[in-house]
């Protein structure tokens, strides 16, 4: 699991914004995750105006954009992603080795001691992977998230001397594993001739694949559910 730092919320922008420089030096990515609305904006134009790649993940955002935003950040179009809950991305995302929190001592479902360390995790399938809690006060979730992840690493590193193993980064070949996933993609969903569906079963059909697509996004199958989007346009666009 990542070193997770806590740092005074003065100047927390331009802190910020020298580690995500260290970051983008190693050609890795950066997540950081505000309370508001207003926050995200003000962090993502305040990055965009010092000539950073960035990207603002707000709610606004449907399943297949935000597909595209998460792809995008792995390949490196943009550097660093910043969002309000990105508990509910279910991400994996490997190259990402620094996750900034802002507002860490308030209250809130997503400053909770779980949300904490779930959030803490999405740093760890990066060597690197650093969290930094901008806060001035430290809450009792903090603490045990802290705790916990430090729990998590002292034993993860005890297997590794024992066993010896030398820690490194999954490194995923995407666009190896794009066309492998098509490839799957294609073999998993079901394709319909149009001409066959009744009429008065199409729209029933349309929001089940809808729904579907919505849980391969979810259970991160990207390509499952590009690949439902596709044929939902197809039977949309035969069948006018």
């Amino acid at each position: 699991d990542p070193q997770v730092e806590i740092r005074k919320s003065e100047g927390q922008m331009k802190d910020l914004r020298k580690e995500i420089d260290a970051v983008i030096e190693r050609n890795e990515r950066a997540l950081v995750t505000t309370l508001t609305k207003k926050m995200a904006e003000a962090l993502t134009k305040f990055f965009v105006d010092q000539g950073l790649k960035v990207r603002y993940l707000h709610s606004d955002i449907d399943t297949m954009e935000r597909i595209e935003i998460l792809r995008d950040l792995r390949l490196g179009v943009f550097d660093v992603l910043v969002g309000i809950n990105l508990l509910r991305e279910g991400l994996d995302l490997p190259e990402v080795s620094l996750i900034g929190i802002l507002d860490a001592d308030k209250q809130g479902f997503l400053r909770s001691e779980s949300a904490l360390i779930q959030t803490i995790g999405r740093a760890a399938r990066n060597v690197n992977g650093r969290v930094i809690m901008y806060a001035d006060n430290m809450t009792p979730a903090m603490k045990a998230a802290i705790s916990e992840t430090d729990r998590r690493r002292a034993k993860q590193e005890a297997y590794n001397k024992k066993h010896g193993i030398t820690p490194q980064t999954i490194i995923k070949k995407i666009h190896d594993m794009q066309e492998m996933k098509k490839m799957e993609a294609k073999r998993q969903v079901k394709h319909y001739d149009g001409k066959k569906v009744p009429r008065e079963e199409r729209e029933r059909l349309l929001e089940g694949m809808e729904i579907e697509m919505d849980i391969a996004a979810q259970n991160m199958e990207f390509e499952k559910a590009a690949e439902i989007r596709d044929e939902i346009e197809r039977l949309r666009e035969e069948w006018g």
